[in-house]
């Protein structure tokens, strides 16, 4: 597989979308009374990752791991101990097997592009098996450590799987998943900042996020088409 300048494969409106997701977030920074170098860094690392996830390339999946990092530390600081746990415990090591797949698992021999793949029944049985017994098994971990707002975390650990789950086996609806978690998280996020304003460019990050995991929907069954009619 050639590495090449991974902005070149952007398209003029991709680049729009994501010099505007910078953009906004950036200028939430402004909003935040205090200064935190992991929130101001953590929502610019996840929106290159995202418009790269949509574009079905493996370097979106490199910093989805690193954006895991940064966003596990953010969360154990205002102790929302649910996404700490699932960022660190599910996210990050998902996202690392996810791009070892993805990089095996290219469209064309040469090319960077992922094979957008469908779900077998059975992968569809195990993706709720899972997902069931994840969000059981955590809800009462969060429980004993007494994490806010324990309702919307435990439904976030449900939203984050099968968004992780989805992306590892390379499914266009990984986006509707992870547009799930989303607002779920701006949610989380919004109840944060009333504590603290340092958390308001959180707020914005996953309002950007819903907005380009929407693109990444309709990009995905954009590519599959293009994929399956060049069989």
């Amino acid at each position: 597989m050639n590495f090449k300048n991974p902005f070149k494969l952007l398209s003029k409106f991709e680049l729009f979308l994501y010099i505007f997701s910078m953009l906004s977030i950036a200028l939430s920074f402004l909003a935040a009374e205090n200064f935190d170098p992991f929130v101001t860094t953590a929502p610019l690392i996840g929106t290159t990752a995202l418009i790269f996830v949509a574009k079905g390339e493996p370097i979106g999946q490199i910093l989805t791991v690193i954006f895991s990092l940064f966003y596990a530390f953010i969360s154990f600081s205002f102790r929302y101990y649910g996404e700490m746990i699932t960022y660190l415990g599910m996210t990050a090591p998902i996202a690392v097997m996810a791009s070892v797949r993805w990089i095996k698992n290219p469209y064309e021999k040469g090319k960077s592009e992922v094979k957008v793949n469908k779900l077998s029944a059975k992968n569809i049985f195990i993706m709720w098996i899972l997902t069931i017994l994840s969000t059981v098994f955590f809800h009462y971990i969060l429980k004993y450590f007494n994490t806010p707002n324990l309702f919307f975390s435990t439904v976030s650990i449900s939203t984050s799987f099968l968004a992780s789950y989805l992306t590892l086996f390379r499914s266009p609806f990984y986006a509707v998943a992870y547009a799930a978690n989303d607002i779920v998280l701006i949610i989380l996020w919004i109840l944060a900042s009333l504590s603290d304003t340092v958390y308001v460019p959180m707020v914005v990050c996953f309002i950007i996020f819903l907005l380009n995991d929407s693109y990444g929907f309709f990009n995905w069954k954009r590519i599959k088409s293009r994929q399956n009619a060049n069989l």
